[in-house]
């Protein structure tokens, strides 16, 4: 259990982090018929980038242990920060976990489930497959041969795993032929190791939530934990708080490790005295550390 300190700091950093008012997009394009297959748009803006021409296309994928309760609207303040950074964004909405009567979940018996399967990743492939051609119209700026995905806790796991598409089982619906043409991913305090964040309890349970449950866990992992799709060949960075107690610091460890034991490298920066909302936080010194991870790897 943390210490009251270090409780106290996380629950103001995470009251920063939803502090700030919603930021509405410059525009939005539906990717599917339900109402959550929808992206948000954010056009370069404020501040002056490198170079003249188009610019970098960022992706972003919200957290929230894929429950209803989180959609992109409390992302938006970042996704807004990274245009001001003279990135253009797609913030990607999905469909999240249900409440359903007599279902397990965060609140317990009704409460919220994690996810849907194979609802979740139908849409996040749908999304970043629909993409270029949404991102043309809406976001002429936008340059989609210099694409990088980013996404915070459980939209960091949806990151690396649209970035490993191509590693998939052979009978993987979302299964690409080659490589996601993206520059890179950089996954924020990312729930990328399912088999270490089952054992750590992650968001109450949800990696197991999200798969069907105890019956399906095994069965479906191959399928959607990013430590098991390895190497991906797109250039990847993790960015993660020290005194993270929502996803600690050993889940990003572990799937660094596993990349390292694949033959490939993945940068794994730490960040001291820091736990999971600041990534995301534009009030927060750890959100400049990541728009400028982002820009290493889009200019």
């Amino acid at each position: 259990m943390p210490d009251d300190a270090a409780a106290a700091r996380a629950a103001a950093e995470e009251q920063s982090a939803f502090s700030h008012p919603a930021v509405d997009p410059d525009s939005t394009a539906a990717y599917g018929d339900h109402p959550d297959q929808v992206i948000d748009f954010y056009a370069p803006r404020g501040e002056t980038v490198p170079g003249a021409g188009p610019v970098p296309l960022v992706v972003v994928l919200h957290g929230g242990a894929w429950r209803p309760p989180y959609d992109r609207k409390h992302i938006s303040p970042f996704a807004d920060f990274l245009a001001r950074r003279g990135f253009a964004v797609a913030s990607v909405e999905y469909r999240r976990g249900a409440v359903l009567p007599g279902q397990g979940g965060e609140g317990g018996a009704g409460g919220p489930l994690a996810g849907r399967w194979p609802d979740t990743f139908d849409d996040v492939a749908a999304a970043l497959d629909a993409l270029p051609a949404l991102a043309r119209e809406a976001l002429p700026q936008a340059d989609p041969r210099r694409m990088v995905i980013t996404g915070h806790s459980a939209g960091g796991h949806l990151a690396l795993w649209a970035a490993a598409r191509h590693l998939l089982p052979a009978d993987a619906p979302w299964r690409i032929s080659g490589p996601a043409p993206l520059r890179g991913v950089v996954a924020l305090a990312p729930i990328a190791d399912f088999e270490v964040s089952d054992k750590l309890g992650v968001c109450g349970g949800a990696v197991r939530q999200l798969l069907g449950g105890d019956e399906k866990f095994a069965e479906r992992r191959p399928y959607a934990d990013p430590a098991l799709l390895l190497p991906t060949g797109i250039a990847t960075a993790l960015v993660q708080g020290r005194t993270d107690l929502i996803v600690p610091q050993a889940v990003a460890e572990s799937y660094a490790d596993a990349a390292a034991k694949s033959g490939e490298m993945v940068g794994l920066t730490l960040l001291e005295d820091v736990g999971h909302f600041p990534l995301i936080d534009p009030a927060a010194d750890a959100c400049a550390v990541v728009a400028e991870e982002i820009a290493q790897l889009a200019w």
